[in-house]
């Protein structure tokens, strides 16, 4: 899994792949964090958390917005990213879970939001591709 930080007039974007779903969701969680700080630090405790939506565009958007919301209320920034992806009936889930490097201890930029603007979340002959745009 790997991402690509892509300039978007006056936000970001990221383009991510991964394997599975899941990996595609936590290379984009990393291309997010990767937006806010250039060097990242190795310290940081482990946090997990859970979002449930009913589409796969809904889930990654609120997973996203679950990160920004985890950095404002935790005063973290989270990065090493992982992240398990499930349909179960007609909703998706996404268990995830994220090292929270502490902001004081980094110069990080903020992402006020994450947006459905040209949004994409496809499969490629190599697993998943995602395109998402940060505002900034």
């Amino acid at each position: 899994m790997s991402f690509e930080l892509r300039d978007h007039t006056a936000d970001v974007a990221v383009e991510a792949t991964g394997e599975t779903l899941g990996g595609v969701f936590a290379a984009t969680a990393d291309g997010m964090a990767g937006a806010m700080c250039e060097t990242v630090p190795t310290t940081g405790d482990r946090f997990e958390c859970a979002v449930t939506a009913e589409r796969r565009d809904a889930l990654l958007f609120d997973y996203l917005d679950e990160l920004i919301y985890q950095r404002d209320v935790r005063g973290v920034l989270p990065v090493d990213n992982r992240a398990t992806v499930e349909k179960s009936g007609d909703d998706w889930s996404v268990d995830a879970s994220a090292r929270g490097v502490p902001l004081e201890t980094i110069s990080a930029r903020e992402i006020k939001a994450v947006t459905y603007s040209e949004m994409v979340l496809e499969t490629t002959e190599d697993g998943w591709h995602v395109y998402v745009v940060l505002d900034v």
